[in-house]
């Protein structure tokens, strides 16, 4: 399975597990938890960066590849993918 926005490729055992989403280091994640970005992040569309280090706060858990809604402080709303993010 590819998304088609990102490239991002993942497999059906991995689709399968729908329910649950997890951080990085395998944490379960839940609505309303803070999560801290483990990478850069390149912001598509513009020219902006999300830091290592920058904190997610009251995030929401939603369906899809871009399993997190959240607010970056200085960014904005935005979709993150559970796999760059860890659980503070």
């Amino acid at each position: 399975m590819a998304c088609p926005e990102c490239g991002h490729e993942w497999s059906a055992e991995a689709a399968a597990e729908s329910g649950i989403v997890r951080d990085a280091n395998g944490n379960e994640l839940k609505d309303g938890d803070t999560v801290t970005v483990i990478k850069d992040l390149k912001v598509k569309g513009s020219s902006l960066v999300v830091k290592v280090g920058t904190k997610a706060k009251n995030i929401r858990i939603v369906d899809g590849d871009h399993d997190i809604d959240c607010k970056i402080p200085g960014i904005g709303a935005m979709s993150l993918k559970s796999e760059f993010v860890k659980k503070v």
